[in-house]
């Protein structure tokens, strides 16, 4: 079968997560693998990274990137008091890319927004799955907030559009009404513009991931279910059902009956993953 993976699904992860009262903790110097955000409630301290050392007081906030030397501790005469989480994965990244903050200016200046309640919001993910999707939920709700307070320039949010684009495809491929034209509106920017940025950063046209996106779906529906080809069909957004055998062929090589053949007679071959 034909192999096209445009990274359809991403997710978030929180590591970790917790509180330092008042003490005299330092860290480093040395590296991590994952993001560490820090919110000082009261007191002071220090970071240093990048050849620069940073002097931290209350209502500030600092983030450790991964792979990148740090060295955090506190005023010996008034340490700190703080919240941090640890995070990691797609989403996660993104979302911080659209705050102010790199490894050379690792530091947010205080806010009027009292973080603590969205801290204390976020707890670390358990075994079961829906621990983990409150883990998520809250971590991007936290995160939402630092990117109110501390949006980063217009150049780091570019990507932001065609992944808007995206996420409008991915929630409503099943209308079979679902235009081109409606995605520009839904993101609300000129069209050649976003037609560009969404080439650039999914390698592949608006149009062309709607399609896309509506042919893995049906994959997912022909390997999981007994829907009849007419009903698997208006589930993914064609309401001609002939009309929609011939897209499937087109991009996989089988009609939607031989793909389901090949699912029951070789499970190994069954990816979702199909594209040219």
């Amino acid at each position: 079968m034909k192999s096209m993976d445009y990274g359809f699904r991403d997710g978030s992860m929180c590591k970790g997560n917790g509180y330092k009262p008042v003490n005299l903790h330092k860290w480093g110097p040395g590296v991590r693998d994952v993001f560490a955000l820090h919110y000082i409630v009261s007191g002071k301290g220090y970071l240093r990274t990048c050849h620069t050392t940073f002097s931290l007081t209350s209502g500030e906030s600092f983030v450790i990137f991964p792979d990148t030397e740090v060295y955090y501790y506190p005023d010996p005469q008034d340490p700190w008091e703080y919240y941090w989480i640890e995070f990691n994965g797609l989403k996660a990244s993104r979302l911080l890319s659209m705050i102010h903050i790199a490894p050379d200016h690792p530091v947010l200046e205080a806010s009027p927004q009292d973080f603590r309640p969205l801290f204390q919001m976020v707890k670390t993910a358990g075994m079961e799955p829906f621990e983990q999707e409150r883990s998520d939920a809250g971590l991007h709700l936290l995160l939402s907030y630092y990117m109110e307070h501390y949006p980063s320039d217009t150049a780091f949010l570019k990507k932001d559009y065609a992944l808007s684009a995206r996420e409008f495809i991915e929630i409503n491929f099943w209308k079979p009404s679902l235009s081109v034209l409606d995605v520009v509106e839904f993101v609300n920017i000129e069209r050649s513009y976003l037609f560009r940025l969404f080439k650039e950063e999914n390698g592949i046209s608006i149009s062309g991931y709607l399609t896309a996106f509506r042919i893995q779906r049906a994959c997912e529906l022909l390997k999981n279910t007994q829907l009849s080809i007419q009903s698997l069909a208006y589930s993914v957004g064609y309401q001609d059902p002939l009309y929609f055998s011939k897209v499937f062929k087109k991009a996989t090589s089988y009609t939607p009956s031989e793909y389901r053949k090949v699912i029951m007679e070789h499970p190994a071959a069954a990816s979702t993953d199909i594209s040219g």
